[in-house]
């Protein structure tokens, strides 16, 4: 009896190991343009889709450094309610804030990008009155950034720190970067960018990385399958996650627990990324001691899922990966320059001859860090 021959059905294949992260640092505090990284992340355009990119730069706005900057994108469908989250968000910046500058951001219109908001930055100096005056300022702004955020529509606060600013958008990351002339307007001692393959969200101009938060940023390659219960645990925190897409939990949590519980950096990577529990029964006590405290207290901020990051701070750049480094993170130096980067082919294309490079282990951080913040402070 003749049969019919089965034909194969071809099983749909979730793309979750692209995106592309890069990030280079002077450790003197020298300030460079945006022209190499924006090279280094082109070389990686195959592992983005064109559907999102961005850059963090440290170091940028010298005349303006010991203010906040904001840099807001206003997303409505039409030019008018642009205009009009506008209008309401700058009524609100009056209120909570003294003004000192404010401008569009300027752009190349020549670039094409998809579909751009308004994009407008405002430097700024809290105005604490009545019971926000006993406020930390660095609260007063987190609190602040969050009620824009979720209520007033079509305004985002993207970025908020002092004497940096993030840049970013729907478009391959080398685009975004024409498209801000970052390699003609700015200079800065630290960059990060990242070049975007969404897998779970939607591509548009608020979800593109990185996601920032007074002066920490990141930028992530990967999937972080925890989102939910790290939602819920920072919004008892205050936190309001509201750019559809979970990069935005590794931002807040890295401000809760290096700004607001000043935790360093090694304690940090453990509660993200911690070994398993078989590896820490055969610890010595005091470790697993550490690490089992930790776990019992911060459990619910574990990232689960693949993932390598980039985190930025004024004045240090870190690494990390997941626990079993799922995800490819290279760390290099050549003199003062440290550099972070998801291949090593596109460091070694803006600095071919290399003083070290190294494969960073899972779950431990790589920091680069300014050697004296003090003459940063005077370049900058």
């Amino acid at each position: 009896m003749h049969r019919k021959r089965r034909s194969r059905r071809e099983l749909y294949n979730k793309e979750i190991c692209a995106c592309s992260i890069f990030g280079a640092m002077n450790r003197e505090g020298d300030r460079f343009t945006g022209e190499g990284v924006m090279k280094a992340i082109a070389s990686m355009r195959v592992r983005g889709n064109g559907l999102g990119g961005g850059f963090a730069a440290y170091g940028i706005y010298p005349d303006h450094r010991d203010l906040y900057a904001f840099h807001l994108m206003f997303t409505g469908s039409t030019d008018p309610a642009r205009r009009a989250a506008k209008k309401e968000l700058e009524a609100h910046l009056s209120r909570k804030f003294d003004v000192y500058f404010d401008e569009e951001i300027p752009t190349d219109d020549s670039v094409f990008v998809r579909d751009p908001p308004l994009l407008w930055r405002y430097f700024v100096l809290p105005r604490k009155e009545g019971d926000d005056a006993a406020t930390a300022d660095e609260d007063y702004i987190v609190g602040e950034i969050m009620a824009v955020n979720t209520r007033i529509e079509n305004a985002y606060v993207f970025s908020s720190g002092k004497n940096m600013g993030c840049f970013k958008g729907v478009g391959y990351p080398e685009e975004i970067g024409e498209y801000f002339m970052l390699d003609r307007l700015y200079r800065a001692h630290t960059w990060t960018v990242h070049g975007r393959f969404p897998t779970n969200t939607q591509a548009w101009w608020g979800g593109a990385h990185p996601f920032g938060l007074l002066d920490t940023t990141v930028v992530h390659n990967g999937e972080v399958s925890s989102y939910g219960t790290n939602r819920w645990y920072l919004e008892m925190y205050g936190y309001a996650c509201t750019l559809q897409t979970d990069t935005e939990v590794i931002a807040y949590a890295a401000d809760l627990l290096m700004r607001r519980q000043r935790l360093p950096i090694d304690v940090v990577a453990k509660i993200l990324a911690p070994p398993i529990w078989n590896a820490i029964d055969r610890m010595d006590e005091k470790e697993k001691k550490l690490l089992t405290t930790l776990r019992m207290a911060y459990g619910p901020l574990l990232m689960n899922g693949p993932f390598a990051v980039i985190i930025g701070e004024t004045g240090r750049m870190i690494g990390l990966t997941d626990r079993i480094r799922l995800r490819p993170l290279t760390a290099a130096t050549k003199g003062e320059m440290f550099y972070i980067s998801s291949e090593e082919a596109s460091i070694r294309l803006i600095s071919p001859k290399l003083d070290r490079v190294w494969t960073p282990k899972g779950g431990e951080p790589v920091i680069g860090e300014i050697k004296s913040m003090n003459r940063m402070k005077r370049v900058c």
